[in-house]
């Protein structure tokens, strides 16, 4: 599919190549008018000589007198003017020498027209009456062919230099003209739900453009709005929920203690705690993201030894990855101080570990890189998994996805879609960002998270 920017090139370049070409056909034409006016001129010139040697309304001439008058100067002139003077009848009295054994064609109608002649080629002939005498005088098309042969092939070579010129133009063109849709759809593409205060910069002037950017600008306000409302109700759900569930929780508890004895309804009860407890942390989740997104959660920033804190977690990773059959390494940790919340930036990594726990099978591989730079602190980590399709690795991040990424066990809880959220609320907090990624050398997944090295970012 051809883009806009295209299309408005090659319209442009076919529509000025279109103008052009009719404007060089129109100027053939006049070009062409002109110059057979020229020789109908001309051959009207040449008459006012030879009427001069016929006389005034010469009448009853005979075809030695014709002869004798005329000869010397259609002999001067052979080089450029064909004659033939005949009688009102057709009678030929007198031929130049140069036609030969040819007659020039008897108008009918009308007084000047083109001819073929053999030998000769086309000739433009005009006819005079005088007296009794019809006078003919002829002169070659062959230089207005000539010359607009010439007129043709420039305009041909013309023709070419303006369609090629033409597609540049177009091209330069159709970027000016669409700079303001291009900047349009740059700014709605960057518009999420981290960023939905983001606003479309309204082309000057009151044009349709203007008028589209401000209609997409109100959309973005009502969406903003029914954004903060599902936020802010979300907020006040949770907030709402965890007393009741802790009374739930506790009267679950008092149940279990009368219901020892009972053996079934024990375990009844136990997995009604169980759900409780997911639920209370789905809440807890639900919370932590409101404050994050809020502002109202400061992290406490302290300052770490980045190669020791990575190794620190890498021995407790490692511990949890071999009860799965899993090797975890560290490969790359850079020495450097770094500002963060450690408690934090350890959920992430535990986050993106458990994940990867459930994708990865046993003895396959999870790896861990910290680079440390002048100005941030990168935490890069690989798995073996399935990775995922292109359009899945743009939406991990939200809250409440999950995909069916192919867990070698079933039996592994898959969480509610939140864990990735939380990392990218905690990169949020300390002034970073996060993102996912296929790997490239082979199959699996990267998450990478930067962080700035001196913490939050002003």
């Amino acid at each position: 599919m051809r883009s806009f920017t295209a299309r408005v090139t090659w319209q442009f370049a076919a529509l000025v190549t279109a103008t052009t070409a009719l404007v060089l056909a129109v100027g053939g034409w006049l070009q062409s008018r002109a110059a057979v006016r020229g020789l109908d001129f001309l051959n009207a010139a040449e008459f006012e000589e030879l009427h001069a040697r016929l006389g005034e309304e010469p009448r009853g001439v005979t075809r030695q007198e014709v002869d004798q008058r005329v000869r010397a100067h259609a002999t001067i002139d052979a080089s450029q003017y064909y004659f033939q003077v005949s009688t009102r009848s057709g009678v030929v009295l007198f031929r130049s020498d140069n036609l030969d054994d040819l007659q020039l064609p008897l108008p009918q109608t009308e007084q000047r027209q083109s001819a073929v002649l053999p030998e000769i080629g086309r000739v433009r002939v005009a006819e005079f009456v005088t007296g009794d005498l019809r006078v003919q005088i002829a002169s070659s098309l062959e230089p207005v062919e000539r010359l607009l042969g010439a007129y043709a092939q420039t305009s041909l070579m013309l023709l070419g230099g303006v369609a090629l010129a033409s597609v540049g133009l177009g091209w330069y063109f159709a970027r000016l003209t669409l700079r303001p849709v291009r900047a349009i759809r740059e700014t709605a593409s960057r518009i999420g739900a981290e960023t939905l205060s983001e606003r479309i910069p309204l082309p000057p002037g009151r044009d349709e453009l203007t008028a589209l950017a401000d209609l997409l600008n109100q959309m973005f306000d009502r969406l903003e709005g029914s954004f903060a409302q599902v936020k802010r109700f979300t907020a006040d759900a949770s907030h709402e929920l965890k007393t009741p569930l802790a009374l739930l929780r506790l009267n679950a508890e008092k149940l279990r203690g009368r219901l020892a004895a009972d053996a079934e309804a024990s375990a009844a009860v136990d997995e009604m705690l169980e759900d409780l407890d997911a639920l209370r942390r789905v809440i807890d989740t639900l919370l932590f993201l409101a404050k994050a997104e809020s502002g109202s959660l400061a992290p406490a920033m302290s300052e770490i030894s980045a190669a020791e804190w990575v190794r620190s977690f890498g021995e407790d990773a490692a511990v949890m990855s071999e009860e799965r059959g899993v090797v975890f390494a560290v490969t790359r940790a850079d020495a450097g101080a770094v500002q963060c919340e450690p408690t934090l930036v350890r959920q992430v990594l535990l986050n993106l570990l458990t994940n990867a726990l459930r994708v990865v099978p046993a003895g396959g591989r999870i790896e861990l890189e910290s680079t440390v730079t002048e100005t941030s602190w990168r935490l890069t980590m690989s798995d073996e998994g399935p990775g995922l399709p292109r359009e899945q690795v743009e939406r991990v991040f939200e809250r409440f996805v999950r995909f069916a990424h192919g867990a070698v066990d079933d039996a592994q809880p898959n969480g509610h879609g939140l864990g990735l959220a939380i990392c990218r609320s905690i990169a949020g907090l300390h002034g970073g960002r996060i993102h996912a990624e296929n790997r490239t050398e082979r199959r699996g997944l990267r998450v990478v998270l930067e962080l700035p090295i001196s913490g939050v970012r002003s």
